[in-house]
């Protein structure tokens, strides 16, 4: 194997990947969306459309003035800096928690971006049923929301495994 694909770096590519499609698709929305119709992908339940979150997830202190933007912003990149680190330190051989950390810092970082370039976050992906509907969002959303749902499956499944594996070098 290269020793590229063997070192943190990828990992760190994955986290670019993230980024990289995240924002094209805001882009897209934001051209496609922003002043058009949204576009129904499964009538009733999902449609692409354009919001612009000022707050945190599901839009939380979006009506607190400004300084959120920096708030949220310094917490994004601390936890950005501490994931890297954490990314790096883990041993070569594991694969489900570096990608799932990959997946949260991706996600971090595209709405970052956002965050620090516009003042808040693009969002277009809806999902309703009937008169409920979920707070819209974005794929560095979907990828946090993996990521943390990765870490969670390892941390209950699967971490007696891999701190036995870490004693004989087996692979989780």
């Amino acid at each position: 194997m290269p020793k590229l694909l063997s070192s943190p770096t990828r990992w760190y590519l994955l986290a670019l990947l993230v980024i990289l499609v995240d924002i094209a698709t805001k882009v897209w929305a934001v051209e496609r969306f922003m002043y058009g119709p949204a576009l129904q992908i499964i009538p009733g339940l999902l449609q692409f459309t354009y919001a612009e979150n000022y707050g945190a997830a599901f839009s939380f202190l979006a009506d607190a003035g400004g300084w959120q933007r920096w708030f949220f912003g310094a917490i994004a990149l601390i936890f950005s800096v501490v994931v890297v680190m954490w990314i790096k330190r883990l041993p070569a051989a594991k694969r489900w928690e570096p990608a799932a950390l990959a997946l949260i810092l991706g996600g971090a970082l595209g709405n970052l971006w956002d965050r620090m370039l516009l003042g808040y976050v693009r969002d277009f992906i809806s999902v309703y049923y009937g008169s409920w509907h979920f707070p819209v969002f974005n794929v560095a959303d979907m990828a946090i929301s993996v990521g943390a749902a990765m870490l969670v499956i390892e941390l209950l499944f699967f971490k007696d495994k891999g701190e036995e594996s870490g004693k004989n070098g087996a692979e989780v």
